[in-house]
């Protein structure tokens, strides 16, 4: 039970929580991440349980998540990830194995004043919505945490989506970490 829990907690990181939203091709360009994205996290998880997020620059461009409960580093999970910037927000996209869905993902984040590193998903009933309104272009995929979306829209489109304030209900807080104390 403990390696699904730290599963869990990483997919919150760079994925989502139980169904899916992914992305055909991979929403994002490359850009360099905030220097204050990169280090030692920790945070607590639905469970009361503590947790440790590294984040480390593979190269300019490209970056790893280690998630793990505190005191099991032996429990590791690693995540590559990129990053950019949008408008006045910042994106997390990694490729995600096919049991989840495959192809790619998008977070928020944010790295607010008091410290604090906070992930964002994307609300899964909106996207369905937005996809039955015919904001964005996609379709139910069958995945092993249950049903999710594959958006097949342009990356233009989508942001332009993401941009409208209308739509700035769209992400849900899934996560909040602290600097580590050295």
């Amino acid at each position: 039970m403990k390696g699904w829990r730290v599963m869990l907690l990483a997919v919150s990181f760079l994925l989502l929580n139980g169904c899916l939203v992914t992305f055909k091709e991979a929403p994002l360009v490359a850009q360099t991440a905030p220097q204050a994205l990169l280090g030692k996290w920790t945070s607590k998880d639905a469970w009361g349980q503590a947790r440790r997020l590294s984040i480390s620059a593979i190269d300019k461009t490209h970056y790893q998540a280690e998630v793990y409960p505190k005191g099991e580093p032996k429990a590791r999970q690693r995540y590559r990830f990129i990053v950019a910037k949008h408008g006045s927000r910042w994106y997390a996209s990694a490729a995600i194995p096919a049991r989840l869905g495959g192809n790619f993902t998008l977070n928020g984040f944010e790295l607010t004043d008091g410290g604090e590193l906070v992930i964002y998903e994307l609300d899964l009933e909106q996207i369905r919505q937005a996809i039955g309104q015919s904001a964005l272009a996609g379709d139910t995929v069958e995945t092993a945490e249950g049903a999710g979306v594959q958006i097949d829209s342009p990356s233009s489109t989508v942001f332009a989506y993401l941009d409208d304030p209308a739509n700035s209900d769209v992400f849900v807080e899934t996560a909040r970490y602290q600097r580590a104390a050295k």
